[in-house]
């Protein structure tokens, strides 16, 4: 990883942005402490396509519906009145 100055980005910054497009990280920093990174963008492995469970897997019918209070409570979520079944 590449340690570049504020001061410098300027007259370096096709050069860095050539390193970052060949997959180098830079941090910029100013008065030595780091204030930013350039990455490189990585581009997504493959397009996802869904369906691949479809028939494979079943939801029960209050899959999303609140937890009880006794399970909601001590993580300070919604809740809905009883207890667990």
């Amino acid at each position: 990883m590449l340690i570049v100055d504020i001061n410098e980005i300027s007259n370096h910054f096709d050069a860095l942005l050539e390193l970052v497009a060949n997959g180098k990280s830079i941090i910029i920093t100013k008065a030595g402490k780091p204030i930013a990174r350039l990455t490189p963008i990585k581009e997504a492995p493959h397009d996802r396509t869904g369906g691949q469970w479809k028939g494979r897997v079943k939801l029960h019918g209050d899959f999303d519906a609140p937890f009880p209070e006794d399970v909601a409570a001590p993580f300070g979520a919604k809740t809905r009145k009883g207890k667990l079944p």
